[in-house]
């Protein structure tokens, strides 16, 4: 079974940021699914392991709140 996350990062502010996020998590394996929303700063992640997207959002320069 495939689980959706949704993950809190405050500090995103622009395009560049989502662009940088969505680098990182997008090649974990099992991602299957990626939203990123800017105006309610939140990543959704659908598929791969929990641990490893925080650390490609931390890897991008954020902060998972």
């Amino acid at each position: 079974m495939t689980t959706t996350r949704v993950y809190s990062v405050p500090d995103m502010s622009c395009d560049h940021c989502v662009q940088a996020i969505t680098g990182q998590v997008t090649p974990i394996e099992g991602v299957t699914d990626l939203a990123v929303d800017l105006d309610a700063k939140t990543v959704t992640v659908t598929g791969g392991d929990d641990a490893a997207v925080v650390a490609a959002i931390d890897e991008a320069g954020f902060d998972v709140a």
